[in-house]
């Protein structure tokens, strides 16, 4: 007798149409769905921080010494990740992965809170506020640390899924700034900024390493974003259905 669970070698080598879609994965033929929102709202984010960076640039006297600065490179991060994201929303495809979007959450979250909680340490993690005060010099700090920082929070609370954070993240995200740290206390005249004191690194050290718990902490309890699908009539029982 024949074996009903085992694919007949005819069936396997079968070319008609309907062979070909038992044998096509389900991910091949899953409808393309797009979300021009997200997309929109990520390409302005791409645009704020490279308005940012742009004056930023044109406030310093040594706009190439900019680079060394952890919000600069946090920032140039985000409009690049951002492009590409609101690409992919566009467009229907698979959208950025998690570990880079939520490690550059965590990362724009440092400048924030060293420009509110820790404004008088000039340190490598702020941008540098020395030279005559002009508008670019005062508008990059509220893009860069203000803007970008609170439009990537709203992004992966408004248009991004819960519980696609892990817990082996918690130790990824951090391991980058903690070496930019670490570089900062050693070199700092190339992190183009004053070492930071005892007191200010132990924060800094501290919030590097509970801002990625705390987020994925945050992510396996917040509610999932209402999706906004286009239908004819509200659910349940109707003459249009």
């Amino acid at each position: 007798m024949s074996d009903p669970t085992r694919t007949s070698q005819s069936t396997r080598h079968a070319t008609d149409p309907a062979a070909a879609a038992a044998r096509t994965p389900a991910a091949a033929v899953a409808p393309t769905i797009r979300r021009p929102r997200a997309a929109a709202f990520r390409a302005l984010l791409a645009a704020a921080a490279l308005t940012g960076l742009l004056h930023a640039a044109l406030g310093s006297p040594a706009p190439a010494q900019l680079l060394t600065r952890f919000p600069v490179q946090a920032n140039l991060a985000v409009a690049l990740v951002s492009a590409c994201s609101a690409h992919r929303a566009w467009t229907g495809r698979r959208p950025v992965s998690p570990r880079i979007t939520g490690a550059l959450l965590t990362f724009l979250a440092l400048p924030a809170l060293a420009h509110y909680a820790l404004p008088a340490a000039g340190t490598a993690f702020t941008l540098p506020d020395s030279g005559t005060p002009t508008t670019a010099r005062a508008i990059a700090p509220q893009l860069l640390c203000v803007l970008t920082p609170l439009a990537a929070l709203a992004d992966w609370l408004l248009l991004t899924g819960p519980r696609g954070f892990r817990l082996s993240y918690a130790w990824q995200w951090p391991a980058y700034p903690l070496l930019y740290l670490a570089f900062a206390l050693a070199f700092p005249a190339t992190a183009g900024a004053p070492p930071p004191t005892v007191p200010t690194a132990l924060t800094l050290a501290l919030a590097i390493c509970l801002l990625p718990l705390i987020t994925i902490g945050i992510d396996q309890v917040r509610p999932a974003p209402r999706p906004h699908n286009n239908r004819i009539s509200p659910q349940g029982i109707g003459p249009l259905k």
